[in-house]
């Protein structure tokens, strides 16, 4: 099947590594919270999609270009009928609604996720017409946690709350119908204008001094691992991998964080920042990376 997975963004990938290795601010913090909480409600999303739904082509998280901007569509599927929008919202608690404006139960006012939606399907629906597409679109949005309550919404807007999810795609899988070529062109067009890199990443300045050095338990996050033989051991979790595979980890979390560094023996001695010797990091490395011999520092890419 012609499908888009949904994975971490950059901006995630590159706070999840901070907050492990610096203190964040109080703002950073929350963004990256926010962005977890975002992350781990459309995954769940997907499960639900994943389980359901079969002749259809799923895109998700694409970052679009639309009109000198780029727009994030949170999950697109294609079915023989017609075009399914979702806005996948991952709210925890009571809410209520009051003259198209969306509150916590504290009376705090948030954005009103049909904003984002309506913006995100009128622009959709441009960019299908340019491509000869005119199928109708449905849009919704999901509010895919179980623990969250909306009062006083109107039965006419286009919410799908936790207990109707399941049969929303119930329904859709009924209806939908083998899929031709032409849909399958459709969706490998939408996956090939995907932009990779969001132009809106947020994040906090950070140096390679302010960060912690070591190898990350790849479970609980601490910077317990002792090396025995070819295993590293959490003293934490009591987890175990390979040395290759958590040095690998390293190597990718440093070439994340700073893409603009060289790949050295000696750096990746620093940034492991274990008891395990030059040689054996330079074997692991010569292994994975392609050895760029250079009359100063030689590296690896």
């Amino acid at each position: 099947m012609c499908n888009k997975q949904r994975k971490e963004s950059k901006e995630l990938l590159i706070l999840k590594a901070l907050d492990k290795r610096m203190l964040l601010k109080e703002k950073d913090k929350r963004h990256f919270l926010h962005l977890k909480k975002g992350y781990d409600g459309e995954k769940r999303f997907d499960e639900v999609t994943e389980s359901l739904l079969n002749d259809c082509y799923i895109l998700n998280d694409l970052l679009l270009p639309a009109n000198g901007t780029v727009i994030q569509l949170d999950a697109v599927i294609i079915t023989s009928e017609q075009i399914y929008l979702f806005e996948i919202k991952n709210y925890e608690g009571n809410y209520y609604y009051e003259k198209d404006r969306f509150y916590t139960i504290h009376h705090k006012e948030i954005a009103n996720p049909l904003n984002q939606l309506r913006r995100s399907e009128t622009i959709l629906r441009q960019l299908l017409l340019g491509l000869g597409w005119n199928n109708p679109i449905s849009s919704a949005v999901v509010f895919i946690n179980p623990e969250f309550t909306l009062y006083q919404a109107p039965i006419t807007l286009p919410f799908i709350f936790p207990t109707q999810i399941n049969r929303h795609f119930a329904k859709i899988k009924t209806t939908s119908r083998t899929l031709t070529e032409r849909h399958r062109l459709l969706a490998e067009k939408l996956i090939s204008l995907h932009i990779e890199d969001s132009p809106f990443i947020q994040l906090p300045n950070y140096e390679y001094s302010q960060l912690k050095k070591g190898m990350i338990c790849k479970k609980c996050s601490g910077f317990s691992l002792t090396v025995d033989g070819k295993l590293a051991i959490c003293q934490q979790c009591g987890i175990e991998e390979s040395v290759e595979e958590a040095i690998i980890r390293s190597v990718t979390e440093f070439t994340l964080l700073f893409p603009e560094r060289k790949i050295t023996t000696k750096g990746m001695e620093e940034w492991c920042s274990h008891p395990i010797s030059y040689k054996r990091i330079k074997r692991i490395l010569e292994k994975y990376y392609r050895y760029v011999p250079s009359n100063r520092w030689s590296y690896f890419e």
